[in-house]
């Protein structure tokens, strides 16, 4: 970060991120996301675009299988760094 910039984290409330035990620099903010709002979280936006487009509606028949479609999946996904800044993009955090 530069010189006297500050952050702000979104998180979900997995235990580990609430922890007291967690030792967050001063000059970075936590800001919870509300509980059972998957819909606010990009990252589960990412996951539900990787099942609807190559995990959803197959039969695996092995662990190995499971395994090959996931990093099939994921590379394919990793290729297309547009797509993932626009599953994450929340117009409502550029506006001033």
């Amino acid at each position: 970060m530069a010189p006297g910039a500050h952050a702000i984290l979104l998180l979900d409330q997995a235990g580990w991120h609430m922890t007291a035990k967690l030792s967050v620099p001063s000059n970075i903010t936590l800001l919870p996301l509300p509980a059972k709002s998957p819909e606010l979280n990009p990252v589960e936006n990412i996951w539900k675009f990787m099942r609807d487009n190559w995990l959803s509606n197959r039969v695996f028949t092995s662990y190995k299988d499971i395994i090959d479609h996931c990093c099939f999946a994921w590379n394919k996904l990793i290729d297309q760094p547009w797509r993932i800044t626009s599953i994450g993009l929340r117009d409502w955090a550029h506006r001033s």
